[in-house]
Order: C-alpha cells, then sequence, then structure tokens
C-alpha cells in the first residue's frame, strides 16, 4: 500500500471551492460520470430481474455471453468471439486494477501501458507488486526495436493499450495495433486493450451508418480479424457500458479474447468470489441487444461537444486528438511554448470561471501541458461552460 500514490482528485479541492464560488454556480467537468438517465430498456430489466434469491454465475450465463459475442460481430466488426472467451466483470475499473494480479503478475515483472493514460493501469501494476512502465504506445519504434528488450529493459509480462484513449481521445489504426500484435506474439506478452469508448468516435464520417452509429469497426478493436489475423491468442479487449448506456451505477463490464487466459481468470475469479450481480447480468443483456439507446445518447454527447469545443477554441484553447470518447483534450498556444505544469495555470483559469477541469498530469508527466475537460455535464451545465468561455473571449477582443 506504501507504494500506491495520492488518490488525484483529493488535490482537487480548492480549485473546485474557487470554481464553486463563481455566482452562476460550479461546472464541474474533471469527471466522465454519466448524467444522463439510465435507459427504460435497462432499468426494465434489472426490475424484471430483482428476484434474485440465487448466486449468479461468476462466467455470466450462455445467453450473456453468446449477446456479447454477437455485439462483437455487429458493433465492433468482430465476427469470431468465443462466448467461452467472454467474461462479465464488476465494471472495468475493477479489472484494469486486478488484471496484472489474476494474469500472475508480481516482483520482477513489468507490465507497461500509455504514458498518458488513466491512473488505474499504473495502480493496477502496483497492486501486483510488479514494475510499472509507461510507454508512448503511438511511437512504433519504442514497440519494435531493441529498447524493448536490451539488457537495461525487461520485456513486459502484460502490455496495456487504450483504443479511444481516456484522457487524450487518440485512436489507434488498424496498421498501428497489427504491427503491436506482432511484437507481442514475437515476445510471449499478453495484451489487453481498453476499448469503452468505442462507440463515441467523432472523427468525420462517424456515424455514417444507418444506426447513426459509428460504423462497426471504424475504431478497431484487438480482436479485429485486421488486427490479429483472426487469432485471439493472448489478447484480451475489455468494455464497459457505463458510457454507452450511461450505467456507471450498475458496474456493468466484460472482458473476451482468448479462451485460455479467460479461462485463467474465471478460475480466480471463482475462488474470489467476484461475479456480477444476477439482475446486472440482465440488464447487461438488455443493452447489447438494444442499439438504438447508445445511438440517442451518442447524439446527446455529440451536441455538447460541439458547442463546448467552438466556445474552447473561441476563448484560444487548442483542442488535441479529442477523436473519440467523452473528453476534450485542451491547452493553449503552441507545445512549444507551454511549460510541462501549464496544466495547472489552465486549471487556474478555468476555476476563475466556475469551471472545473482535470489536470493533464494526473495521466503521467507527458499529459503536463493539457487539461481533459468532460462532456458528461447537463445540457444547462454546458451551456452555462460555453456562455462564459464565449464572454471572457468577447471581452478580451
Amino acid at each position: 500500500m506504501d507504494s500506491l500514490p495520492d488518490f488525484p482528485w483529493d488535490s482537487l479541492a480548492p480549485y473546485k471551492e474557487r470554481a464553486s464560488s463563481h455566482a452562476g454556480g460550479l461546472v464541474d467537468l474533471s469527471v466522465g460520470t454519466p448524467v444522463d438517465p439510465t435507459p427504460d430498456v435497462v432499468r426494465s430489466a434489472l426490475a424484471a430481474a430483482a428476484d434474485a434469491h440465487g448466486y449468479p454465475q461468476t462466467w455470466g450465463t450462455p445467453t450473456l455471453r453468446e449477446a456479447v459475442a454477437a455485439w462483437f460481430a455487429r458493433r465492433r466488426g468482430v465476427p469470431d468471439v468465443n462466448p467461452d472467451g467472454v467474461l462479465p466483470t464488476i465494471g472495468s475499473k475493477e479489472l484494469v486494477a486486478w488484471l496484472p494480479t489474476l494474469l500472475g503478475a508480481g516482483p520482477g515483472d513489468v507490465v507497461a501501458f500509455p504514458a498518458v493514460a488513466y491512473p488505474t493501469y499504473d495502480v493496477g501494476v502496483r497492486l501486483a507488486g510488479a514494475v510499472p512502465r509507461a510507454m508512448d504506445m503511438t511511437d512504433l519504434g519504442s514497440m519494435t526495436g531493441s529498447s524493448m528488450t536490451g539488457s537495461s529493459m525487461t520485456t513486459p509480462k502484460l502490455l496495456w493499450l487504450n483504443s479511444p484513449s481516456n484522457p487524450t481521445g487518440e485512436v489507434l489504426g488498424h496498421e498501428h495495433l497489427a504491427t503491436v500484435v506482432r511484437w507481442a506474439r514475437q515476445h510471449g506478452v499478453v495484451v489487453a486493450s481498453d476499448e469503452c469508448y468505442a462507440e463515441l468516435d467523432w472523427r468525420d464520417g462517424a456515424g455514417g451508418s444507418s444506426s447513426g452509429l459509428p460504423v462497426p469497426g471504424a475504431v478497431p478493436s484487438i480482436l479485429d480479424p485486421r488486427v490479429c489475423g483472426g487469432s485471439h491468442d493472448g489478447l484480451l479487449a475489455v468494455y464497459s457500458l457505463s458510457k454507452q448506456s450511461s450505467m456507471a451505477g450498475y458496474r456493468a463490464a466484460f472482458v473476451a479474447g482468448d479462451p485460455a487466459l479467460v479461462s485463467r481468470l474465471l478460475e480466480i475469479r471463482k475462488h474470489a468470489g467476484m461475479m456480477v450481480p444476477w439482475p446486472v447480468q440482465q440488464s447487461m443483456l438488455a443493452a447489447l441487444t438494444d442499439d438504438s439507446h447508445v445511438a440517442e445518447q451518442r447524439v446527446r454527447y455529440g451536441i455538447r461537444r460541439g458547442r463546448l469545443r467552438s466556445a474552447l477554441e473561441y476563448a484560444g484553447y487548442r483542442i488535441d486528438h479529442s477523436d473519440a470518447g467523452l473528453y476534450l483534450w485542451a491547452t493553449r498556444g503552441g507545445v512549444e511554448d507551454a511549460g510541462a505544469g501549464s496544466c495547472w495555470t489552465i486549471l487556474e483559469e478555468m476555476a476563475g470561471l466556475g469551471i472545473l477541469v482535470a489536470p493533464g498530469s494526473f495521466y503521467g508527466v507527458a499529459g503536463g501541458r493539457h487539461v481533459r475537460i468532460a462532456l458528461t455535464a447537463t445540457d444547462e451545465r454546458i451551456g452555462a461552460a460555453v456562455h462564459r468561455l464565449t464572454n471572457v473571449a468577447a471581452e478580451h477582443r
């Protein structure tokens, strides 16, 4: 426990206090907590399964696992997910935190993750007693060169990917992912890909399908045949329904991929009692078989994103990456003009407007020039932020 970092959001208290003193009230864009109602189709399924007097299956019901496989085929362009390689989890954060331990990582083992990343990847490595290594996952040279296998650098036991990225919103392409998979297989490295924002693709042409959702496979999964060559050996994809279905409070997620790896996870989780409640499993089944509510939620986020991005750019901020997901990755001026800790200057500026955002340094040293701005606020609060940003910009023009 001594090796764990302080919980980063605790350090935002003084900025939240200042932002809360604004005459128009606080606009909290620092966390990605959904604010819109959970869809009726999900809540109805939860209520219908309320008589849950027996223990649920740790592996999930066959029907649920088959629904996950069908969802991958329908929505992610992955036609060959084996239901035996599917496992429901108690939210995705739980799996991220415990996967190194569940896969047997320990002292001396290296677990790699993106240099700008959700802090729980690092925390999970420390919980296992392993060695954390932050890497630039967009630099193929760092993945294929001798730096990964030289005498001073131990090859990782586990490699985390996150695409679309939290916090940057960057999407890794098929060819890039395929190169990573080839390297990992050459070196016996397990690859786990966190893909929780895949249905929130904002790039040109996204959402052009008749469903109102991104074209299947536009945001590639690590399990995509174009990435993995049709074999899921050594690969795991992690997905959560928290964002796409406003189910954060349900703790509803799953991991899918290599059946042999999933079987190892299942055996340990059965011993540890790590099982998704039966009513939640039934709610997941409802969410995974209904695309319409996901399309509706995507429209809501798209409108908020468009308004907020325009206001930020009008106020002089630059938005980098932010191709997908629920965040805008913002900075000021050119990178060469911004100091490594400039995220705190931006945080102070925003707090003066009554807007609370997250400093990029929460996500690694490489994030120190940016702030992460969430789209997860009501239309009214997004409107308040837009009004304040445009007003202060107009005053200085």
